[in-house]
């Protein structure tokens, strides 16, 4: 016989699953308290990572089903839940998610609800590097300088790859600037 779990997650210690567990129940599923699992982690932690799912994940048998109130409580990376949900499926689990109208991810139209979702969040991470790619390029054509300003000026720069030159130590001049041997090594390596 199938046993039914619930997985509720927040993200921060002041909010509570409790509207999640009242979700479940009007619904219309009874899921005993035992199997219902709640933790606080954020959503953007992988869910396997997660010490309350990796558990639930070891309690799940073949023919068991796992009911969650909305999709992000499985996480907020569509290919994080993509890939749980079909871990879950191999296994035999049939994940439900009620903001879906309760369908499973694992049947047949679960996976194509699936399919639209991953295809959305790849379109918006595609429009979003287009976007910061875009913006990079109008700042470099209005020649801003790009990444993190340097700690040193140009002629401070100058000076510590001639003095390189004349063989002063990494230790030396790192102690000097303040920077790390590997920052002056940089700065050695860089062209005037």
């Amino acid at each position: 016989m199938a046993r039914t779990f619930a997985y509720c997650r927040v993200s921060t210690a002041d909010q509570s699953t409790d509207n999640q567990v009242r979700e479940i129940e009007a619904a219309g599923f009874t899921v005993e308290p035992k199997r219902v699992v709640t933790e606080t982690v954020s959503g953007s932690t992988a869910a396997m990572e997660r010490v309350g799912f990796a558990k639930l994940v070891d309690r799940l048998e073949d023919g068991d089903v796992l009911l969650v109130t909305k999709l992000d409580r499985l996480g907020r990376n569509a290919m994080d839940v993509r890939a749980t949900v079909d871990r879950l499926a191999s296994e035999g689990v049939r994940v439900h998610c009620l903001a879906l109208g309760g369908v499973d991810l694992t049947s047949p139209a679960g996976k194509m609800t699936m399919g639209v979702i991953n295809a959305v969040a790849e379109f918006e991470r595609d429009l979003l590097i287009e976007r910061t790619q875009s913006g990079l390029a109008r700042a470099k054509a209005e020649g801003k300088q790009l990444g993190r300003k340097q700690s040193l000026s140009n002629a401070q720069q100058h000076d510590i790859r001639i003095r390189r030159a004349l063989g002063v130590s990494l230790g030396v001049l790192a102690k000097e600037f303040g920077m790390s041997r590997s920052s002056i090594q940089r700065i050695e390596q860089r062209a005037d």
